[in-house]
Order: C-alpha cells, then sequence, then structure tokens
C-alpha cells in the first residue's frame, strides 16, 4: 500500500476526506456546523485551517475553514481536491451593497466580481468567477422551500477592508447592481472550476449598505441576533442542498 498523502496546509489526507465540504471563513464556524452533524471527527487545526467530518442524513461531510482572503481560500481549495472532494460550499459572510438587504439576510451567489489577486494569478480575467449551475439552482430551489430570507445575485470580492477609497469602491459597484462584497468566493469559483470542483457560495449578510464596517463585524462577533440567525440559516441551506445534491449524484451514477 502506498504512503497516504496528508496535505501541508490543511493537514488532511484522502483518509480523511468526505465528497462534499463545506467552507466557513471562521474556524469558529467549524463549531457550529459540528452541532448539527453526527459522528464526528476532528481532523486538525493548523494556522486557519480547521477541520471536521460528520455526517448528516446519511451524508458524509467535512468542515474546513478558510481564513481570511483569496489566498487561503485557494490552498484549501486546491489541498482538498487532491484529496478527493469534488464539492465544496462556502458559507461566509459579506457586507451588503444593497439597501434592501437587511442584516442576516442570505445571498445566494452566481457570480463574482474578480478584485482581488489569488484568482488573476491563476488566470486571465476574461475567465468567468461562477459557481456550479446545478448546485446554484439547488441552493435556490432549497432556499425557497425553506422560505428563508434571501437575495441572488453578484458580489465583489476584494482584497483589503481599509483602502481609503472604500467608499467610492463601495459606491461604484453598488451602482452596477452588484449586491454585497467578501474577500473569498472569486478565488473559491476559479480556482474550484479550474480543478473541476462543483462550487457555490452562500454569505451570511453581517454589515448593511452605508453601515459601520467596524460596527457591524463587531456585532457579529458578539454574536448580534439577525446575523446569529443568518449563519445559522446558511448553514442549514447548505447541508440541506448537499443532501439534495448527494441523491442526484448517485442517481446519475
Amino acid at each position: 500500500m502506498g504512503k497516504v498523502s496528508v496535505q501541508p496546509h490543511i493537514q488532511c489526507s484522502s483518509l480523511d476526506a468526505a465528497p462534499y465540504a463545506l467552507l466557513p471563513g471562521d474556524p469558529m464556524r467549524v463549531e457550529k456546523v459540528k452541532s448539527y452533524l453526527k459522528n464526528v471527527k476532528e481532523i486538525a487545526f493548523n494556522r486557519e485551517y480547521k477541520s471536521i467530518v460528520g455526517s448528516y442524513k446519511g451524508v458524509q461531510v467535512m468542515v474546513v475553514s478558510t481564513g481570511i482572503g483569496g489566498h487561503s481560500t485557494a490552498i484549501a481549495v486546491e489541498e482538498l481536491s487532491r484529496i478527493g472532494v469534488h464539492t465544496m460550499i462556502r458559507i461566509g459572510s459579506c457586507g451588503a451593497l444593497d439597501s434592501k438587504i437587511q442584516l442576516g439576510d442570505l445571498i445566494i451567489i452566481d457570480g463574482a466580481v474578480r478584485d482581488e489577486g489569488t484568482s488573476k494569478a491563476y488566470i486571465d480575467l476574461s475567465y468567468p468567477a461562477i459557481p456550479d449551475t446545478k448546485l446554484l439552482m439547488n441552493l435556490i430551489l432549497s432556499a425557497k422551500s425553506s422560505a428563508l430570507p434571501y437575495h441572488v445575485g453578484k458580489v465583489r470580492s476584494h482584497d483589503s477592508f481599509y483602502t481609503d477609497q472604500e467608499d467610492e469602491i463601495d459606491s461604484y459597484w453598488a451602482s452596477k447592481g452588484i449586491l454585497g462584497s467578501d474577500m473569498e468566493t472569486a478565488a473559491l469559483f476559479v480556482v474550484g472550476g479550474l480543478r473541476g470542483v462543483h462550487t457555490a457560495s452562500i454569505l451570511n449578510n453581517v454589515v448593511t449598505y452605508k453601515g459601520e464596517l467596524e460596527s457591524g463585524i463587531s456585532h457579529y462577533v458578539e454574536g448580534e441576533t439577525q446575523t446569529a440567525q443568518g449563519e445559522q440559516n446558511e448553514i442549514e441551506l447548505a447541508l440541506e442542498t448537499l443532501v439534495i445534491w448527494d441523491k442526484q449524484i448517485k442517481e446519475e451514477i
């Protein structure tokens, strides 16, 4: 038997892998997902990458945090793909760029502006940052059936919160119909697409448009009621979608 290769950053191997993975940014969100799973096994916690595996309604699922930004997300996508994970759903947070989006509302992403460096390091900007179509449709159908507060649209993925032009940048992209901003979705979609991974992204809104970034994030960390509910909603939506997805994949075999 050949040696099992442990990936250098996530510290997981094919012996740990499930076909599907949820990708929160925050390692603490891994602990939140854990309460939904049965037969949970702790795998590793190295740098920003905390990982577990368990089952939800009979479906094996990994949960691996990616940390902040496209660069660390890309590493997670690469290494998870190498150990056999073929479907990845980001369960993250965002700031709204549309005044209709309230705290705790979910944004289901159908495309991302590649305004960050990681995806540019992989391929020319003409390559689209889009999710897997079937996985996206399953997310939307699941959200409809659950009557969750959600929106479907595009986000801008970026690299910094604190440039001197943040207000101008936000106003520009808001005027172009972009619903929110995060730091990871574009890298997930581009790297996942290049590696043949089925990807999707759900974002919980933690800052209203024209709201204060620091205040919004502080409320989120403190477990503010609406954003905490949004986090719960995105976890449940992702898990329920994977149950449907798993059934579809098995029917196709």
